[in-house]
């Protein structure tokens, strides 16, 4: 990357109660560079043992990578409200991970990201595993779950240059955010 701008390092959680998705880009400016990318398959059993394990793995990525800030996707309704509850949960786990780091959380909701990466807000996996395949040059196409956590690093990564360009133009602080 040779942009004058200062890089910041966007690691985006597509969480799951089963597979956690985890992925880990350097932006500066419009340039975005591939840095982790991972499909964490959690152990089968009870939840309580599945959100440790959520929790401790992210706090290894977190340690290894040093993100200035969490993209993640929000939770959204099920028509499973059981699943809809597990699934917060996961994500909960995961934000914990970053603020016990002291690491800004903002939250998508997946048609946002969708819409921001792919641009329609209704495309299916395989189009936003092609988009993080094309947008961050990768050979090949991430695995669904990494490719939807890169996604949404991406989508913060384009809302943020976004969010500068008004401040530039305007003189005046847009708030971002947050969990």
């Amino acid at each position: 990357m040779q942009s004058s701008k200062p890089a910041i390092t966007i690691l985006g959680i597509d969480p799951g109660s089963q597979i956690t998705g985890v992925g880990v880009i350097e932006a500066r400016g419009s340039e975005l560079k591939h840095v982790y990318s991972e499909s964490l398959k959690l152990p089968k059993g009870e939840l309580a043992f599945r959100l440790k394990e959520i929790y401790s793995r992210l706090q290894v990525i977190i340690a290894e990578t040093k993100p200035d800030v969490v993209s993640i996707e929000k939770v959204f309704l099920a028509k499973n409200p059981q699943s809809a509850l597990v699934l917060g949960h996961a994500r909960g786990a995961a934000v914990l991970a970053a603020v016990n780091n002291d690491i800004p959380v903002c939250e998508y909701s997946a048609t946002e990201i969708k819409k921001t990466v792919v641009g329609r807000g209704r495309a299916d996996k395989a189009q936003v595993q092609h988009m993080m395949r094309i947008l961050l040059g990768l050979r090949v196409a991430p695995p669904e779950d990494a490719a939807d956590a890169l996604a949404a690093a991406v989508c913060y990564a384009h809302h943020c240059q976004l969010t500068q360009a008004i401040e530039k133009q305007t003189g005046s602080t847009i708030r971002g955010r947050s969990a």
